[in-house]
């Protein structure tokens, strides 16, 4: 076989011993951008030669000491090539060397059998014809491509003009002299905030299309993560990762991997997705993935060059949606503090309320959970001949012993949070919804992300222990057994967000309604406000930032 100037000889050492040969030849050309695919196919084409002898098979194991020439057809172009197809492209910097662009979601970046064309570098050759192989001697199907993002993650990324600026460039990225940042939306809050994660990467033992975190066999991958902004339930989480390799799928594997999966990446948190759609949060139309920062060397002058794009409509979109879900506040206060008359008012004013009381009332009736459950547990000691929960006793037995007071709390409440988490979905779409509950703070529901606000509702002592006790039919007795179940009014003053004064006359009571829905409408804008300048202001400072780091 005849050679050429793009000829690779190499003689195989004796640690060769036993390596296939199209993994010794991709090893060998791994810096020079060329794939282990491309050399199985030169290998069955008859560019190999062993000793001298034409070689067609890559699986062929080598000894040790032998002579090995590859060498690649003249045009450097494969038996396909991509087609100059016309479409839009969004170009941040080009010169005769180097194209960088801000790739949209849903673009492949090169042909492959399942998106044979309209991708990335079909666009790319329609704009620059001196990109096609047989000018730049670049490959056929991926002229120019050094580094990849997958088809649903938008972002910075660059691409060479020619075969020199090709080698170059994909060196730079083989010796990790390129700096590269991404923004993610991910499940949950990440904790700590900021991390490193050092976990070789592999084929998924299993499912062979998907990547994985492996114990054996798997290659370098290690990220750093920093958590930028948490939405206020805590749901999902904007995180900064920063990857020191280019494993394939490598962020959305390791921040599934620490268990914070990427928002909208069925594929890798099937069963956060299913959850997060269940609840009736934003839907993801795609894995919340953007390459944000890039920061390579000019592939011909050497210079330094940095390169930032702000998040995509879609994701910011989301992380504004997420900040804008409706405000969930939880109503507490001291038996007869007013806070049922309370939440009556803002029913009437137009807005979703949930009570707890109501909740138990439902689960303690004939064939419910709770009626179920305490049967289960006591027989029918408190069951009523129809099934339901005899509530006249059970609440003579709760009086006379705590022990049985907090087991049947324990048995209820979580229906009844289970019931109130139900309705704050139902209502995601509301500015506000409202959620009655006694025992909030002593349940500790105001701090594992029940509600987002706390609010206590207030009367002078005189009035609730005097007026509005007898006006219930409570003895002073009966009240401070309820009060003794509770935590003491200053300390649920001091506990919640906001307090709200029942005056003790419904004319007062209304002014506090909406003096409280005027206060409440205020803090709301003033939130969503702030979230909007906090991440107008967030992109330029990150990428200063990392301007100043890579100095």
């Amino acid at each position: 076989m005849e050679k050429n100037e793009n000829s690779h000889q190499r003689r195989a050492t004796i640690a060769d011993k036993g390596t296939r040969l199209d993994r010794f030849w991709a090893r060998e050309l791994e810096k020079q951008g060329v794939s282990r695919g491309r050399v199985r196919g030169w290998i069955e084409s008859g560019c190999a030669t062993v000793d001298g002898r034409t070689v067609t098979k890559g699986k062929l194991k080598l000894e040790g000491d032998e002579l090995l020439c590859l060498t690649p057809p003249e045009t450097a172009e494969d038996a396909e090539r991509a087609e100059p197809q016309a479409g839009p492209l969004d170009i941040i910097h080009e010169d005769p060397h180097l194209v960088v662009v801000d790739k949209p979601a849903g673009l492949t970046v090169h042909p492959a059998p399942g998106e044979p064309d309209d991708t990335l570098v079909n666009r790319l050759l329609a704009r620059f014809p001196d990109m096609k192989p047989d000018i730049s001697g670049m490959d056929g199907l991926r002229p120019g491509i050094v580094h990849r993002l997958d088809k649903d993650t938008s972002g910075v990324m660059a691409v060479a003009r020619n075969e020199a600026a090709r080698l170059k460039l994909a060196e730079d990225f083989a010796e990790r002299r390129t700096a590269k940042h991404y923004l993610a939306i991910v499940h949950g809050v990440p904790s700590p905030s900021t991390g490193e994660i050092d976990a070789p990467m592999g084929r998924h033992p299993s499912q062979k299309t998907k990547m994985a975190v492996v114990d054996k066999g798997g290659r370098d991958a290690r990220s750093d993560y920093e958590v930028l902004e948490t939405s206020p339930d805590g749901s999902a989480s904007l995180v900064l990762v920063r990857i020191h390799t280019g494993r394939t799928h490598q962020i959305r594997v390791h921040m599934a991997h620490i268990g914070h999966p990427l928002v909208g990446d069925r594929t890798y948190g099937s069963r956060h997705q299913a959850d997060w759609d269940a609840r009736g949060y934003p839907e993801a139309g795609r894995q919340m993935l953007h390459a944000f920062h890039l920061c390579i060397d000019h592939p011909d002058t050497g210079e330094r060059m940095r390169f930032s794009i702000p998040p995509h409509k879609d994701f910011i979109t989301l992380l504004t949606t997420l900040n804008d879900r409706a405000t969930k506040v939880g109503i507490t206060g001291m038996p007869g503090s007013g806070k049922s008359y309370f939440s009556r008012l803002l029913h009437e004013a137009g807005h979703p309320v949930f009570s707890a009381d109501e909740s138990v009332a439902k689960l303690y009736a004939s064939g419910g959970d709770g009626a179920e459950m305490i049967r289960g547990r006591f027989g029918g000691r408190y069951t009523a001949p129809d099934g339901s929960v005899d509530k006249q006793t059970l609440f003579r037995a709760m009086l006379e012993s705590d022990a049985l007071r907090r087991e049947v709390m324990e048995m209820v409440h979580p229906m009844v949070r289970h019931d109130c988490r139900e309705f704050f979905r139902r209502h995601a779409d509301a500015a506000f919804a409202f959620a009655e509950i006694p025992l909030l703070l002593e349940s500790g529901w105001h701090r594992n992300g029940l509600v987002d606000l706390s609010v206590c509702v207030h009367c002078d002592q005189s009035v609730r222990t005097g007026r509005f006790r007898k006006e219930r039919g409570l003895s002073s007795e009966m009240l401070a057994t309820f009060d003794s179940w509770q935590w003491p009014e200053q300390d649920k003053l001091e506990a919640c967000d906001m307090v709200v004064n029942n005056p003790g006359t419904p004319e007062g009571m209304q002014q506090s309604v909406e003096s409280f829905l005027n206060d409440l409408t205020r803090r709301r804008r003033e939130t969503l406000a702030a979230v909007g300048e906090r991440l107008a202001s967030l992109w330029p400072e990150l990428a200063h930032r990392f301007g100043e780091e890579d100095r």
